[in-house]
């Protein structure tokens, strides 16, 4: 275990945002960005993670429940006064504090790394992670001394024609020593023109006391980089889909064309694939290997084999086999679990059903609440009819059956093994292994009748 807690601000509306959804819930990579926080102060080491929350704040609690300690900021007066929520658990803790911006979903839990085995091995009593910005304008600068020591934190509007002059930044995000940080959160005022308690005051207060604090500057200026409008967050999922692809593409994965192809950080697809352009791959998705995915495809939540063929099709909540071929226009609803071999070819819907290795599903059929068999064939037009107004039934079809095109399975139904049903019948009894099942009207022809009715 760790020495390590997270403090995760993420109490604020984000006005810009213009949402009803509070801004730390909005999904960068398939993730709400303060999941994206909380999974880097994992990796970094972080055990005991407290999120303070305040607008939205049953919403986000939900959204992240089980995965953080929450503590309520009733009134936003700023970052200061948000650590200040967490001073209980402050005092029950003897160890390292990093404060984060639940709005920062590029950090890394690398760069977080960093940041925490910088600040032991400097044994400071605070340590800024800071960045250097192509345009630093409206960024608090840091400001250090020759010993490379932070002197001061000073915002834009403040700093003198030499400090706007230095392009190092405070990000908003830090490591204290738990003790030094609660003793000099009760130092903090409100006497500004904003009425708010800021946490940079923290690090003036621990330079007065001739503490050292120290700074990390991220390689990358782009990680710290936080979210408070629709253009910054299409900014930060442009940049958190590219990482994706990249690692994609170095672990073996080909991906056609990387500009209209879309990954969730979550998803796992193993070497040879190939994915194709316009494809969607989300949630907790997995793929294997030699499988050719797309184009035009959408997978959630869908696992997926090895030597499988999709395309212009969308699955979620899912799974799909090997040496399966799928597509075009396909439509896997949920708990549909297609088994080795399958095909299911142009329009079909497979919804909550089983069906077996090798069996054929080719074209213009409903599939749904069934669990057929291996090596069954399901001619065009198939429909299981499953409900009956009130409830959903089941329909068997076992294995090596035959349904002719055109047909209606009318659940709850069973179709034996062997067995055939004759085209355009509507079944509503079972039929017994090894028979042929007809259930139309006998066909009669008038003769001379089309003649009559020209005349």
């Amino acid at each position: 275990m760790s020495n390590l807690m997270a403090i995760i601000l993420a109490a604020g509306k984000g006005t810009r945002m213009k949402s009803a959804l509070p801004k730390v819930l909005h999904q960068v990579g398939g993730k709400p960005m303060v999941r994206q926080v909380l999974d880097a102060a994992a990796f970094a080491g972080a055990d005991k993670k407290v999120v303070v929350i305040g607008f939205g704040a049953q919403t986000v609690a939900e959204a992240l429940a089980g995965q953080a300690e929450f503590v309520v900021q009733t009134e936003q007066l700023g970052t200061g006064h948000a650590v200040m929520q967490a001073k209980k658990q402050l005092a029950a803790f003897a160890g390292t504090v990093m404060v984060l911006c639940g709005d920062t979903p590029l950090l890394t839990g690398g760069l977080l790394s960093e940041l925490y085995a910088e600040h032991n091995k400097q044994q400071a009593a605070a340590t800024v992670l800071t960045a250097v910005m192509p345009d630093p304008a409206g960024y608090g600068r840091v400001i250090r001394n020759q010993a490379g020591q932070v002197e001061k934190i000073v915002e834009h509007k403040d700093a003198s024609p030499a400090e706007l002059s230095v392009s190092e930044i405070n990000t908003g995000i830090y490591c204290f020593e738990a003790g030094k940080l609660l003793a000099a959160l009760d130092g903090l005022t409100c006497d500004n023109a904003q009425g708010e308690y800021y946490l940079t005051d923290v690090i003036a207060i621990l330079n007065k006391q001739a503490q050292k604090v120290w700074a990390v500057t991220a390689g990358d200026y782009r990680e710290t980089l936080g979210i408070n409008s629709r253009l910054q967050l299409a900014e930060a999922e442009s940049i958190i889909r590219r990482r994706k692809l990249e690692a994609l593409m170095e672990s073996g994965v080909t991906i056609m064309d990387p500009n209209s192809t879309f990954i969730d950080l979550q998803v796992e697809i193993a070497p040879d694939t190939i994915i194709y352009p316009f494809t969607w791959i989300e949630g907790q998705s997995k793929i294997g290997a030699n499988s050719l995915i797309g184009p035009n495809t959408r997978l959630t939540n869908t696992i997926v084999g090895n030597n499988t063929t999709i395309h212009f099709s969308y699955a979620h909540d899912c799974t799909v086999g090997s040496h399966v071929i799928l597509g075009p226009y396909v439509h896997l609803r949920p708990d549909t679990c297609l088994q080795d071999g399958v095909k299911v070819g142009n329009f079909v819907e497979v919804k909550n059903s089983v069906v077996g290795e090798k069996s054929k599903i080719p074209h213009l059929s409903y599939i749904g609440d069934t669990d057929m068999g291996a090596g069954v064939n399901i001619g065009s037009g198939t429909i299981t009819v499953n409900y009956d107004g009130k409830l959903k039934h089941r329909t068997t079809i076992e294995d090596d059956a035959f349904i002719g095109c055109n047909t209606n399975l009318v659940a709850p139904v069973k179709v034996g093994s062997g067995s055939y049903v004759a085209a355009g019948s509507t079944i509503t009894k079972n039929v017994p292994p090894g028979s042929l099942g007809v259930a139309r009207a006998r066909q009669n022809n008038i003769e001379g009748w089309a003649e009559k009715q020209r005349r």
